[in-house]
């Protein structure tokens, strides 16, 4: 696994998921259960992961799309 960026923005978030999605990349984002824990207040970023394999496409789409990682 391979982090590809972080993020506070949950519709950011949820919008690349679908993005790497429609491009056949499966996405894991970590540390969600711990920023809900501390209260959802946006101070923990979420990381999403891509497989090490997929990384460098992954960051194409993102390149495409506009999006710079974080």
């Amino acid at each position: 696994m391979k982090e590809l960026l972080r993020t506070n923005d949950l519709v950011r978030l949820s919008w690349l998921e679908a993005l790497l999605a429609d491009a056949g990349i499966e996405t894991y984002i970590l540390d969600q259960n711990t920023a809900a824990i501390e209260g959802g207040i946006s101070a923990l970023q979420r990381r999403m992961m891509v497989r090490e394999e997929d990384h460098r496409r992954a960051l194409a789409v993102l390149a495409g799309a506009g999006e710079k990682p974080e």
